[in-house]
């Protein structure tokens, strides 16, 4: 509501930011998102329409592959194929509200292409004749602010890439705005391989990290007295369970082979590791 408050002119970008990371915060949050957007973006006063769709399209930017894959189902485009259809909404609504309607489904048609319900749904509307000419989109539009990138993010380290982008953004020529376009979407698909290699990492070391505590416990609760069968059986599991997470340190050390600060966190953890299943081993010879 106060993201959308028709009662307030301009955009207020700090309620709109706090909408997306409720939805990056929710597991259900593209999902709920897009039902109240789509109540707010067919209301009758257009202001709150309008800040409505900014909302939508800053979530677009902000939200990743989860809100994309729920807002281009049939369920959220029917909706805004409500705003535009004469049969529902398209009588009364806004040319202003139908126009960046309009605009928001067919750039998707650009940034998505490879999402089928969205080019069938604006070639419906086009067939139907709601859509006469595709829109422009303006060149000079002003995007919502992004989404905090991270330390070392790659729009930041890789200053060809940068360099390249900027001189693209500049240029006038359509050709140079789509190849802008291009290396956007090939530097955020970086990005997000390199955040996912980063999680994967820190889970690891933190799951590599349990097991190691757990080896040491058993080690000192055990290790003057002789091992009951339970307990062989216990010591057992946390073996097979350490020997399952050589290989993925292995992986992830090979990985960060370019990064001596995570490649140190790596070996780190695979050198407790061996000292663990070292002493276990010993533990298991003894018995």
């Amino acid at each position: 509501d106060k993201a959308t408050d028709p009662g307030v002119p301009e955009e207020n970008w700090e309620f709109i930011q706090q909408f997306c990371d409720r939805v990056n915060a929710d597991t259900e949050g593209p999902s709920l998102a897009l039902r109240l957007l789509a109540h707010k973006i067919q209301s009758p006063q257009e202001v709150e329409a309008l800040h409505a769709l900014t909302v939508l399209e800053t979530c677009v930017n902000n939200c990743g592959e989860r809100f994309h894959h729920a807002m281009a189902k049939f369920r959220f485009l029917n909706e805004l194929i409500k705003v535009l259809s004469p049969k529902y909404y398209g009588t009364w609504s806004s040319e202003q509200v139908k126009s960046r309607v309009t605009a928001v489904v067919f750039s998707w048609t650009v940034w998505f292409p490879q999402e089928v319900k969205i080019q069938d749904a604006y070639q419906m509307l086009k067939k139907q004749g709601i859509v006469k000419e595709d829109p422009k989109l303006p060149e000079d539009k002003i995007l919502p602010p992004p989404s905090p990138r991270p330390r070392n993010s790659i729009f930041d380290t890789d200053e060809e890439k940068s360099k390249l982008l900027a001189r693209l953004l500049k240029s006038n020529n359509s050709e140079d705005l789509q190849a802008a376009n291009c290396l956007i979407k090939s530097m955020v698909q970086e990005e997000q391989e390199k955040s996912a290699k980063v999680s994967r990492r820190a889970s690891t070391i933190s799951e590599v990290s349990e097991a190691v505590q757990c080896m040491g416990k058993f080690l000192e609760a055990h290790e003057r007295q002789e091992l009951s069968r339970p307990d062989q059986e216990a010591l057992q599991t946390l073996l097979q369970h350490g020997e399952k997470l050589r290989p993925l340190l292995f992986r992830l050390a090979s990985e960060a082979v370019d990064d001596d600060e995570a490649l140190a966190e790596v070996l780190q953890a695979s050198d407790e590791l061996t000292h663990a299943l070292r002493c276990c081993r010993q533990l298991v010879a003894s018995q």
